[in-house]
């Protein structure tokens, strides 16, 4: 058998083992403290420690100590001082042997071991005698620190320049506090010896500050204690004159049965706070119903202007209800906000044939800070798609296009737009796009769902949106769903029955994926009725052929009666979205000699309009109803700028006469990325010709279509080689050159050189 002294300088695992084995067992005394502790056991045989801890005065001349086995075991061998047990005797004594281990000073320890053996039962002793004196008693009671708490400063307080700053604390202690040392900043700046304990100063400059408190005791040598660190800050006064500024001053948050609903307000100054800021607090009466998100507000001079969004939640509840939020500064001219909780609206407007007449729409704020910062602020308050592209986007990502902002916080934030315009509607565009395999034939498109992850695209995202959207306090928007963007054409013309064709079109025509998503997204979204679902049609450039255009016509009739829908679930169509085909040609007649042209390429339209009209036709033809109407993006359509032509050309040459005659200055139709040269183009309105609901703004300018490079992403966007300038070799536009622009990120992220492209180029100009 190894000794003990072996088995502790063996292995990690045979140490794991003696401490799987190890019980306690501990006897004090007011002179002495014993610790038997088992290192092993097994078979018949175990292993001990024994720490001998002196209390009392110093040993210095030998020393013995003695406890009996209490089941009969016996001693094999100990280590490093003399251990005897007489034969039939459970007694052991353990002694000192030698000068170097004669002495233990007070307070000092001493660790002796041993090997042993045992029959039945192997309990540890529980009684020892050092020198004689037992080792049974509780140890000396230590003398505890005193206790201090800071009273003043509150965690957070703030205090003008050259006002009085009170630094006060509450000590206590067993014996007697004999003084409190004030700190801030981590320096000590007064001592008080008598309670209450304080200190006060005026003289503190601008800026953050901390403070603690320190107390001392009357031991010998004494003990202390301090506080955690207190912040605080000094601030400049603030000249009389700057007024909190509150918009809306009145929220109205209909209430819900089942849920929690909110609206927001816009607070800021109307003039910057002094450098080291100021905050604003909230106080409300009223009804505990509703609550205010931040309570308090702090005021720099990098947010006074813009200022920040309070957003206010009622509880559940169907019951009126009304909260007043005081809101005040220092030296600041105070405003407050009414917040009513309504009853539910349940009798909603019914649905408008065109829900963009006599409406506002709803201007992404965070699509309007990207364009005010880019240089757009001529432009910075049209109103633009919000694109969820992925499930987490219902919640909001994070991303750097659509930051946190979820479609709960938009709707909220579509309310107070709503709230803000008078009695007009407000419209609400959201782009739905998620289908699984989503874009088969465009890569930088991508999404995160696979082909066959149709149910997940059901509950994980339809599913939560519908939820969204039917709240109560949402019903008065009119919700403007576009539904799956360049989705449904491609299973027309990108099949491999096609040059154009990819085996992953295939995959969804065979699978149904696409057509039974839309269905679902149809019939979920349908069903509320504050919804306008649009579905995509693509442009002119890709279903303006012949063998395109019915068939493209019925695609859709085939996703609208899927899933449990119906064609009265579609209110209409959009073309051109994320796409700049002009809107007209005006030095361009489409007739039989043109058609011929390698521009036209015996495709039956030359321009969006035109299109348009004719897709609403042929729908109703095919059994739509009679009413829907169209939308047209004219984001990026504009084509002006100085290439623009102004008047037919007279070349003698068809091809060299369409080039100079065209405001479309792409290469040609098919390419679709980041093209240079495109402008923005007309500004979002209502019913601007027949059979149209609106021109609308979609795809916000200064997103890019893709990257041109391959960039890593977790959005499940992949490379296309359509936005690398060059020529790919790509039958979809004929194997000609992109005329993409070089450096773009990946699709749906800010494209400053695309934004910058686009300004220069509107028509109508800016």
């Amino acid at each position: 058998m190894r000794t003990l002294r072996q088995r502790l300088a063996g292995t990690a695992a045979a140490v794991s083992l003696l401490a799987l084995f190890s019980t306690m067992a501990t006897a004090q005394a007011p002179a002495c403290q014993v610790t038997y502790t088992k290192s092993w056991e097994g078979g018949n045989g175990f292993g001990a420690n024994i720490v001998i801890t002196n209390n009392g005065p110093a040993i210095t001349n030998g020393w013995t100590l003695i406890f009996s086995f209490p089941n009969g075991q016996r001693l094999q061998n100990g280590w490093p001082v003399l251990f005897t047990q007489p034969a039939g005797s459970a007694q052991m004594t353990v002694a000192s042997n030698a000068d170097w281990n004669k002495a233990i000073g007070s307070g000092g320890s001493f660790t002796a071991g041993f090997n042993g053996t045992f029959s039945g039962a192997n309990n540890s002793p529980t009684a020892f005698t050092l020198n004689g004196t037992a080792c049974n008693g509780a140890p000396p009671t230590p003398n505890p620190p005193p206790t201090v708490s800071l009273t003043s400063p509150a965690s957070g307080a703030q205090f003008n320049q050259g006002a009085s700053v009170t630094l006060a604390a509450n000590a206590t202690d067993n014996g007697a506090v004999t003084r409190v040392d004030f700190s801030i900043d981590g320096a000590v700046v007064a001592s008080d010896t008598t309670s209450p304990y304080s200190f006060s100063t005026t003289t503190l400059a601008v800026g953050n500050h901390t403070a603690r408190a320190t107390a001392f005791d009357n031991a010998t040598p004494p003990l202390s204690a301090e506080t955690a660190l207190i912040p605080f800050s000094v601030v400049a006064v603030i000249p009389m004159g700057n007024t909190i500024v509150a918009n809306p001053t009145t929220v109205n948050i209909a209430g819900s049965a089942t849920a929690t609903t909110t609206g927001t307000s816009n607070v800021r100054l109307s003039a910057a706070p002094p450098a080291a800021g100021v905050a604003v607090t909230l106080t409300r009466t009223g009804s505990t119903a509703i609550t205010a998100s931040p309570g308090t507000i702090n005021f720099t001079t990098a947010n006074w202007q813009a200022g920040v969004t309070v957003t206010f939640t009622a509880a559940v509840g169907t019951t009126a209800a009304t909260s007043t939020f005081a809101l005040a500064g220092p030296n600041l001219t105070g405003t407050s906000i009414t917040v009513n909780r309504t009853a539910p609206n349940t009798n909603p407007p019914p649905r408008a044939d065109n829900p963009y007449a006599g409406a506002t729409v709803y201007n992404n704020p965070q699509w309007r800070a990207s364009a005010v910062t880019g240089g757009g602020s001529s432009i910075a308050n049209q109103p633009t798609g919000v694109w969820f592209d992925r499930i987490s986007a219902i919640a909001g990502n994070g991303s750097p296009t659509t930051g946190f902002m979820g479609l709960a916080d938009h709707l909220n934030a579509a309310v107070t737009q709503d709230q803000q315009n008078g009695a007009s509607a407000l419209v609400f565009q959201m782009v739905v796009y998620n289908l699984p395999g989503r874009d088969c034939a465009a890569l930088a498109s991508n999404g995160e769902l696979g082909p066959t992850e149709l149910p997940r695209y059901q509950n994980d995202y339809i599913n939560p949106i519908r939820d969204i959207l039917r709240r109560p306090e949402y019903a008065n928007l009119r919700i403007v769903a576009i539904i799956e963007i360049d989705s449904l054409p491609n299973l027309v013309t990108n099949r491999t029955n096609r040059v154009t064709g990819t085996a992953a079109c295939d995959t969804m025509f065979n699978n149904n994926g696409y057509v039974n998503g839309v269905g679902y997204a149809l019939a979920q979204l349908g069903s509320i009725p504050n919804v306008y679902n649009y579905v995509d049609a693509g442009h002119h450039g890709w279903l303006g052929w012949t063998d395109n255009f019915g068939a493209s016509v019925e695609m859709m009739r085939t996703a609208a009666t899927a899933s449990g829908s119906t064609l009265a679930n579609v209110h209409g169509f959009i073309t051109n979205t994320a796409n700049t085909s002009a809107l007209q040609e005006p030095f361009i007649t489409v007739d039989g000699t043109t058609r011929m042209s390698r521009w036209i390429d015996f495709n039956q339209f030359n321009d969006e309009l035109t299109y348009a009209q004719a897709f609403r036709n042929q729908a109703v033809t095919a059994g739509f109803s009679p009413s829907i109407g169209m939308l047209i993006d004219t984001s990026r359509n504009g084509w002006g700028g100085a290439a623009r032509p102004t008047g037919p050309s007279t070349l003698a040459d068809l091809n060299a006469r369409i080039d100079a005659s065209r405001v479309d200055r792409r290469i040609h139709k098919g390419n679709w990325c980041n093209p240079s040269g495109a402008g923005i183009g007309e500004r979002p309105r209502a019913a601007p010709a027949a059979g149209i609901d609106a021109y609308v703004w979609i795809k916000p300018p200064g997103e890019s279509d893709g990257s041109s490079s391959l960039i890593p992403n977790d959005e499940g966007k992949g490379f296309d080689a359509m936005c690398a300038p060059g020529n790919p070799m790509n039958p979809r536009n004929n194997n000609n050159a992109t005329g993409a622009l070089p450096n773009a990120p990946i699709s749906g992220h800010w494209f400053q050189a695309q934004f910058d492209e686009l300004m220069r180029n509107a028509f109508p100009p800016l």
